[in-house]
Formats: C-alpha cells, structure tokens, sequence
C-alpha cells in the first residue's frame, strides 16, 4: 500500500472514530436529560412549567355543607374551561378534622407546585396560608377572613390570598327564631371553643339576641366528644338553640339534632345542609353556589386575569330563608304565612351524615 494510502485510510478511520464518539455523547446527553425530566415529573420539583395547571383542594372535614362546596369548585372549574386530567390536574386532600394532617397536606400541595389553592373552611385556609406566601389561595367558607388572620382587608386583601366569605347573616337568623317562637325568652349558642370564627358570630348573635329581649346562654365545647353531653345541658335550660357556622358543630350534626329532639328543643343554624339534618330553620348562602364562586375566582386566577393581592373577598348579600316542615310539625310549631309564603320547604334526609 503506497503511504498516501495509507494516510487516507488512517484519515478516514480517525473521522469515523471522532463521530462514534459525538454520537455517544449526544446519546448520553439525551438520556441524562430525558431522565431529569422524568424524575422532575415524579417528584413535582421540576422548575420548568409542567404540562398541566395544577389546583390543589384541601378540605378541612368530610360533612354535607364542605361536600357541596367542593362539588361547586370542580363544577364552576369544568365550566370555565379547566377540566380534571384533561387540562388540570386536581390535588384532593381532606384533613377530617385533624390540625397535624392540614399542616402536612398542605406542605405536600405547596411542594407539588400547584398553580392556585382552595381552602376550604377557616382551619384549611389557615394551614395553606401557613404554608405558602407566594402561591395564589382561594378561599371557600370562611366566615371572616381578617379575624382569621388571612387578609389584611376584605376589599383589598393584600397578600397571596382572595376568596369567598360565607358570613351569614346571624342577627336575621335570630330573628328568624323569634318569629318561629315568639314565647321564646332563652337561647342557648352551641359553638366550638376552637373556631375563631365562631366566637365573633356568637358575639353577634348575642348583641341581636338581647335588642330582642331574649336571655343569652352560651355552650362553647372543646371538641365533638362534648357535644351530646351539652346539648343534653343545655336543652334543660333554654328555649331554643343557636347555632352559628361551626365545623365542628355541624360535623355532629345528627348527635346535635338526636339530643334536642328528645327534649323538644327546636334549633336554629346557620347551614342549609344542617336545616336538612334536623335543624328548625335557617337564613343561610346556599353552599354549592359558595363553591360556585371560588370556582370562578380560582379560574380567574389561573387564566392570569386576577391576583389575589388586588381582588376583594366576595360575600353574599341574601341568603335563602329555609324552614324544615317536618321538624316544625314535630315540635308543634305554627310557621306564619309571611314566612311559609317566602321558605324553601325541606324536610329531614336520615341519609345525610
């Protein structure tokens, strides 16, 4: 073989062996890459934009009135164009009362990136605000939110969070009472200890209740274990039962109504749903158009066109006036025209837990 043959072939296997080696290299790069996508998606750590809009849900118990407004939220979502595995992917957590497990679950939702929060009910929202200060939050069922430390004012809330107020209004609830009983000197307020929101509604109630003429009792319990046992007190005092937005009342709901009805005691509250479980009657915002409107706040959100910061806590200026005939009936009670005329008639669902 002649030396310039020899050079042309030494030329030729160099080339070939220089574009083995790219190849490798590249190889590998995809590879290493494609795998620190893979694992990104895994872990939710990626800081690269996932490929779905992430909304996580945490929910501070399992009870009617919260169902419906989750059942609102996913619904109003669909509605406004963000469906769950097709363009977002929903994070469900339910904390069934349990401080520790809100905390944690909202540390898990905070580091799987979700895009926007909905908090529902006071404990919830507080464990998401704790959470996070950058991520948007939504609020769904909290009765005040700057007692609750969530925002700085409810027409500008300054922060990371928005949402929607369920104050409901307690002085026409009272009032409601009255006119259901108008012998009625004494009322009882069954609330939790541990719900800010609670205590300021009470305080509310009371005023309304005394520019009434009635006498003020109040029954505050520690947790649901206390309940039957005060409500079984209480009945032998008072002529009727108040009961404000409380999560922990209205989770026991049908202890509350079991109790009072083998003393005859009528109850007032402040939840559709607990109307539905043995309560009297109530003045109250319908809870799934509550999740309704955190639906179409949290897609707003999500769409780019609000920020929390900037956009003022919604709250409902009407409520429904909602009697159940049948406890009526089994209390004895004349509901007046002007109020028959005016009701939602409901009777008790034994389903309803």
């Amino acid at each position: 073989m002649s030396n310039e043959n020899h050079q042309a072939s030494h030329g030729r296997a160099l080339t070939a062996t220089i574009i083995v080696i790219i190849l490798i290299l590249v190889g590998g790069f995809t590879y290493q890459l494609g795998r620190r996508h893979a694992l990104a998606d895994d872990t939710g750590t990626s800081t690269s934009q996932h490929a779905l809009k992430r909304v996580g849900i945490l929910q501070y118990v399992s009870h009617p009135a919260l169902n419906q407004i989750h059942k609102g939220v996913v619904d109003e979502l669909e509605k406004e164009g963000f469906i769950d595995g097709k363009n977002i992917q929903i994070m469900d957590q339910n904390g069934q009362a349990d401080q520790s497990k809100l905390a944690t679950m909202s540390e898990q939702l905070v580091n799987k990136k979700a895009d926007v929060l909905v908090g529902i009910a006071t404990p919830a929202a507080q464990a998401l605000a704790n959470a996070t200060s950058t991520t948007p939050i939504v609020l769904g069922a909290v009765t005040d939110p700057v007692a609750a430390g969530l925002v700085n004012d409810m027409k500008a809330p300054g922060k990371n969070i928005t949402g929607v107020s369920d104050q409901p209004p307690v002085a026409s609830e009272i009032k409601l009472g009255k006119e259901l009983m108008p012998q009625a000197k004494t009322v009882g307020m069954l609330y939790s200890s541990t719900e800010d929101n609670s205590k300021s509604q009470v305080d509310t109630a009371t005023k309304a209740a005394t520019k009434l003429g009635l006498q003020v009792k109040k029954f505050a319990v520690p947790s649901s274990n206390e309940i039957a046992q005060a409500v079984q007190v209480m009945s032998g005092q008072v002529d009727f039962i108040y009961i404000p937005l409380d999560n922990t009342i209205a989770n026991a709901m049908p202890t509350v109504t079991e109790e009072a009805n083998k003393q005859n005691k009528p109850v007032i509250t402040s939840v559709d749903t607990m109307v539905t479980q043995g309560g009297l009657a109530t003045i109250g915002v319908n809870q799934y158009q509550l999740g309704i409107q955190t639906g179409k706040m949290a897609a707003d959100i999500l769409k780019g066109k609000s920020k929390p910061a900037t956009t003022p806590v919604y709250t409902f200026s009407t409520g429904d006036t909602i009697i159940n005939k049948e406890q009526a009936q089994r209390l004895g009670i004349n509901v007046p025209e002007k109020l028959m005329k005016n009701a939602k008639l409901v009777t008790t669902d034994v389903g309803k837990k």
